[in-house]
């Protein structure tokens, strides 16, 4: 169990390296008030775990060691949906409906979607 935390630890590292960096990344690129940093992070996660599931479920080609530093690790430090729940409620106390209804609407819509499409490219 202690390995299996550290490889997930692993992991978690380099994903939440990741999601810094987008994030860094994506504040000089907008300046609106849509959370576009916590979006990309989402998405993209979302996009990535369904490789990663894809890859397991039709070739079984991940050791639970690679399930563990990639889909528990990775994907868990890199993806932030417990920031956009609270992106979402900054919205809200705001009163800023309109951002908070296409927010909410586009992380899972595409969210589902690129789940989708990463599980089909697999296929």
């Amino acid at each position: 169990m202690i390995k299996s935390m550290l490889i997930a630890g692993a992991g978690g590292f380099v994903g939440t390296c990741g999601r810094y960096l987008v994030g860094k990344w994506s504040d000089g690129m907008w300046h609106g008030a849509f959370p576009m940093g916590t979006f990309l992070v989402n998405v993209i996660g979302c996009f990535i775990i369904g490789l990663f599931f894809g890859l397991l479920e039709k070739a079984h080609v991940m050791t639970p060691g690679e399930n563990v530093l990639l889909i528990t690790g990775f994907c868990g430090g890199f993806t932030t949906f417990s920031s956009f729940a609270d992106d979402m409620w900054v919205l809200g106390n705001k009163g800023d409906w309109a951002t908070f209804a296409l927010y909410l609407g586009l992380s899972v819509v595409c969210g589902v979607l690129l789940v989708w499409a990463g599980r089909a490219i697999i296929r």
